[in-house]
């Protein structure tokens, strides 16, 4: 005979199992509302500052400028048809491909460099100081260094020093001759005498358009040296600056104020050749000796009037871009470089020792085992690179001058020109936005999915 047995019943005293786990529910529960309770104000946040806007970009680009009629896909249509927009998809590409290159590559070899270097904290520090500087200041700054005047920009000022450093500028860019003085101006920017000159000659060639403060220390009086007489077979002359400071004088007339122009190219012409050259003196007296018996013309070359080197146009429409890539590197090498030694910090120098001692050299050391391990420090900080290239608004927008700012625009810019700064055409500046938005969100996913597995 089997006995049966049943449960006893709980005693009065002791809770039950459903109630014993009724309390570690509640707890649980708790604390699921207060994770909640901290985390609902940054998904508000997040919900209202991202959320919100994305999806009304996405909606507002189906329709027209005014948001009142329905377009469907016009404005995407549009965005490809406007030259504008091309640029700004051709000027993106061009950001994409160079500055992250650049900045990962120079990060690299600074960081690899700063290992070396005695004061390497100071020279960290150095470098990574223009990231405190926010887009709208470095852009300001940047915009002066490039301003085209040598007086206020400092490139030009030292793109200038150089070149006048081995090529002489002219003396008197704006000299020039009086109608009717016996001078006529070439199509080369040269004058010339209009009548025939001979050996016997002496020849007074008067120039204005010169400031008499400007004039070269060296310049002396010309009346003396206008009135020496000419030797056998010399054809003589003088170039002066036809001008009595205070007023007065006689035009085409050699007054005993008026100074001479030193330095001054001329040359003798017979038969379309240049026959002789020399140099005025510092009255401004010029001599051709052993001339053969005949007419010439005397010239004054074009270089003695030629306009003084400016520099370079960094903000013209070829090198604008160039130049607002070259103020990001300055704001972002620091970041790379310091995100990249906190790598190289980290590797195995047993891997690198080992290598040194089986007769590796630095550079083999580099390329066969430093920028192998560094390979996904380098691919974080190059897509990081790449998402805020992409973003990139302030530098552009402050450093490109008004002419040359479609030249230089890119999809942020265009997408607040559009939308904002003119053409008050908010559904295709949000089509702009959508497609911005859909070229960085592969990078983002691809950086996050990288972070994750370097986690696990």
């Amino acid at each position: 005979m089997t006995a049966v047995t049943t449960p006893a019943a709980p005693s009065a005293g002791r809770p039950g199992p459903e109630k014993a786990a009724d309390p570690r529910h509640r707890a649980r529960r708790r604390r699921r509302v207060v994770a909640l309770a901290f985390v609902l104000p940054a998904l508000l946040l997040l919900g209202a500052l991202v959320v919100y806007p994305v999806l009304f970009s996405v909606g507002r680009s189906f329709f027209d400028a005014s948001g009142t009629r329905f377009v469907g896909a016009g404005n995407y249509t549009e965005m490809f048809r406007d030259p504008a927009t091309l640029k700004a998809v051709r000027n993106s590409a061009i950001w994409v491909v160079v500055a992250p290159t650049l900045l990962t590559g120079l990060g690299l070899i600074l960081a690899v460099l700063v290992e070396k270097v005695r004061w390497a904290t100071a020279f960290k520090l150095l470098l990574f100081m223009p990231m405190a500087v926010s887009f709208l200041a470095a852009g300001i700054i940047f915009r002066l260094a490039y301003e085209e005047d040598p007086d206020k920009g400092v490139l030009n000022a030292a793109v200038v020093g150089v070149h006048d450093a081995f090529k002489d500028s002219s003396s008197y860019p704006t000299a020039r001759a009086r109608d009717g003085q016996g001078l006529a101006k070439g199509p080369d920017g040269s004058y010339a005498t209009t009548g025939a000159a001979s050996p016997g000659d002496v020849l007074t060639l008067g120039l204005v358009g010169v400031k008499p403060a400007e004039l070269p220390k060296e310049a002396r009086p010309a009346q003396e040296a206008a009135g020496k007489q000419a030797g056998a077979g010399e054809l003589s002359g003088v170039v002066y600056l036809d001008f009595t400071p205070g007023g007065g004088g006689e035009q085409g007339k050699v007054d005993r104020a008026e100074s001479g122009l030193p330095k001054m190219d001329v040359e003798v012409v017979r038969g379309g050749r240049t026959v002789a050259a020399t140099t005025t003196a510092a009255d401004g007296s010029f001599a051709f000796r052993d001339l053969e018996p005949g007419s010439y013309t005397v010239r004054l070359p074009a270089k003695n009037f030629a306009p003084p080197y400016e520099g370079v146009s960094w903000l013209g429409p070829a090198l604008v871009t160039p130049a607002i890539i070259g103020a990001y590197l300055w704001i972002w090498t620091g970041f790379a470089m310091v995100l990249i030694g906190a790598g190289l910090s980290s590797l195995p120098r047993d891997a690198l020792e080992a290598a040194r001692m089986d007769g590796a050299n630095e550079w083999q050391v580099f390329r066969r085992i430093t920028v192998p391990l560094l390979a996904p420090i380098l691919t974080v900080v190059f897509v990081t690179l790449v998402i805020n290239v992409m973003k990139v608004f302030d530098l552009v927008y402050i450093i490109a001058p008004g002419p040359v700012q479609e030249d230089a625009t890119v999809l942020a810019t265009q997408m607040w020109l559009v939308s904002f700064g003119g053409g008050n055409d908010q559904g295709l500046g949000s089509a702009l936005g959508v497609l911005l938005l859909l070229l960085v969100i592969p990078a983002m996913v691809f950086n996050v999915r990288r972070f994750r597995r370097s986690q696990s």
